[in-house]
């Protein structure tokens, strides 16, 4: 039988079954052995070892898509990063890194600036004329009024999509509004472990309808682009694409070279000053990383 796991604690994986719910699992001593730990978003095979308790083991981890390790999740198809339009007002720098994590790890990502309720028209212009230039698909919610709330869900049809971003911007908020009454029980996963104060602290997949995920994760809350080449992190801004090999000199950093057509496009305000400046941050950091 076939899965996905949607929770993992204490040993115990809860896996998804579409035609049957909820099994209770153990992953197999293999595993273990080969150094292969299960994670939240695996497809893997179970075999039954109760049907009627709903229990049984993990046998096979299918092929992974991607993986991410801080938090430890696989298979996204997407990234939804949340941030409030104000209170609080987005930190730029934040929300800069989350965008880059998914570039490195080829995660398409869906931008949602959410409490238009209370914003004023400026600071959503102001966040339009940022990232409507980088490619991103841009969404305006009101999670308190419900405003494109329908919109949003059109982008999540057919996806396992991991939610990202800081706290207090309305991510639960959006997550209940998503769910539209086709979410599973969490609370009913298992009576044996009395783990329910503990349930935020883990990442959880929440079935949305057949083959639609959101995967709530609360790891994300603090990003390090350690991972990354700093010779990389250009390829990580999407707004820089274009003006590839427009440059003076092959291999161009976009940070101090003559005839940079990056840094050319920032003077002409065709790439925002304020994305050019955070990844000069990054860049500087990843350089100083490697001398240490």
């Amino acid at each position: 039988m076939q899965g996905k796991i949607i929770k993992g604690i204490a040993g115990f994986y809860y896996v998804h079954v579409v035609e049957s719910g909820i099994y209770e699992c153990k992953a197999k001593g293999i595993f273990r052995k080969d150094g292969i730990k299960p994670l939240v978003g695996d497809n893997v095979e179970i075999e039954i070892l109760d049907e009627k308790d709903m229990e049984g083991n993990i046998t096979k981890i299918l092929p992974r898509k991607n993986e991410l390790v801080r938090p430890a999740v696989a298979n996204i198809d997407q990234a939804l990063v949340v941030f409030a339009v104000t209170k609080p007002k987005p930190h730029f720098n934040l929300l800069d890194r989350f965008l880059v994590m998914m570039e490195s790890k080829d995660i398409p990502a869906v931008l949602c600036f959410n409490k238009t309720d209370i914003a004023e028209d400026p600071d959503i212009a102001g966040l339009q004329e940022i990232y409507g230039k980088c490619g991103y698909p841009l969404v305006f919610t009101s999670a308190k009024k419900e405003n494109n709330i329908k919109e949003l869900k059109s982008l999540l049809g057919g996806r396992t999509t991991a939610i990202a971003g800081p706290s207090g911007v309305g991510k639960s908020s959006l997550i209940n509004l998503l769910q539209s009454g086709v979410t599973m029980e969490t609370g009913s996963i298992s009576h044996k472990i009395e783990r329910g104060k503990h349930t935020t602290r883990h990442s959880e997949l929440i079935v949305l309808e057949e083959g639609s995920y959101i995967m709530d994760t609360p790891g994300f809350s603090s990003l390090y682009v350690s991972e990354i080449e700093k010779e990389d992190l250009k390829y990580c801004f999407p707004e820089f694409g274009m003006y590839e090999g427009h440059c003076r000199f092959n291999g161009c950093s976009h940070v101090h070279e003559p005839g940079c057509a990056v840094r050319q496009a920032v003077e002409e305000g065709k790439i925002h000053r304020m994305r050019y400046e955070d990844y000069i941050g990054m860049y500087r950091e990843l350089q100083e990383r490697k001398r240490y």
